[in-house]
């Protein structure tokens, strides 16, 4: 078990309220007593909605924005200590280069920024816009360059002197389905070296992809933690039952509220728990009703995502702006 000075990042009832409007009266919540902790090595997600506090989280901890209550530690040191943040790879949401630079001048820019020099700098800002996939294009200017493009050299630059935490905000924002495998390649290989990877997305099949553990933001709460596995198998199982013969209104008067039913392709298709599932069954054989299919649903992070949501949204979250 590693001690607190050694987790790349430990967060203790972080919360941040804005004050917005011409007077600054007006108080918006972004972040409620969130706790994280990053263990060396892992990729952790941060999923959510828009608004639900993700980028205010990665904010905080690159010292951008202060926190109205709570602390963060980065390897043990608070976020404004500048040896713990050289430490850290960080790729904005909507990154923004000097745009009369090439990609190359700004990868090297950032490399000299972080103390790299001479050869050691020339090979290291050769390779990463070689992992990036953007050495054809390093030499034209950055205003010359696509959202996906400026993407992948801003990620270059938070490669560049080889941090021992990545923290990625929306990282497959902007780019193309071959951009986004690239992307995940990438982060997976980090993960691989042991570099600590924290980045937030509402994208859910790359959390599904790439993250050992995930916490899912509603309203500025962690309203679910774990990794995968666990969040997945404490899920009832669910089954699904296609009908044919039958319609949609007629199997949805057979079934209990916890089935939802739909008319997919010519056929009633019925999901819901599994000893529901199987009462509506028993009653769609009495009715002489044909079952063309019945199997189990894989229960997806996509649907825990969707319940986190709903559950949240009853209660009383607060609101967020980035």
């Amino acid at each position: 078990m590693a001690h607190a000075e050694e987790l790349p990042v430990v967060a203790r009832g972080l919360s941040k309220t804005y004050r917005l409007g011409f007077w600054m009266n007006r108080k918006v919540r972004a972040l409620e007593g969130l706790d994280l902790e990053l263990h060396p090595g892992e990729a952790f997600g941060l999923l959510g909605p828009n608004g639900a506090g993700k980028s205010t989280t990665l904010k905080i901890l690159m010292n951008l924005v202060q926190p109205s209550s709570g602390e963060a530690t980065l390897f043990g040191k608070p976020p404004r200590d500048e040896g713990a943040r050289r430490s850290v790879g960080f790729l904005p949401e909507n990154p923004a280069p000097y745009e009369y630079l090439t990609g190359r001048e700004f990868v090297r820019l950032c490399g000299t920024l972080v103390g790299l020099s001479g050869h050691e700098l020339d090979g290291r800002v050769k390779e990463v816009l070689g992992v990036v996939g953007m050495e054809r294009a390093a030499d034209l200017l950055v205003r010359r360059y696509s959202k996906g493009m400026i993407q992948r050299v801003a990620l270059a630059q938070a490669l560049i002197h080889r941090p021992r935490l990545l923290v990625l905000d929306e990282p497959t924002s902007g780019l193309d389905p071959v951009g986004r495998r690239l992307m995940r390649d990438i982060i997976l290989a980090e993960r691989q070296k042991g570099t600590t990877v924290l980045f937030c997305t509402h994208i859910i099949p790359d959390v599904e992809a790439v993250c050992d553990r995930v916490a899912v933001l509603v309203g500025g709460r962690a309203v679910r933690r774990g990794t995968t596995q666990e969040l997945l198998s404490a899920a009832a199982p669910h089954w699904e039952l296609a009908v044919e013969g039958m319609s949609a209104e007629q199997v949805r008067a057979l079934a209990a509220p916890s089935v939802q039913v739909e008319l997919i392709a010519g056929k009633a298709v019925a999901k819901g728990p599994d000893a529901d599932v199987q009462a509506l069954l028993r009653k769609v054989v009495e009715a002489n009703g044909r079952v063309a299919r019945l199997q189990p649903v894989r229960f997806s992070l996509e649907d825990l995502f969707m319940e986190a949501l709903k559950e949240a949204r009853g209660g009383t979250v607060g609101s967020e702006i980035e």
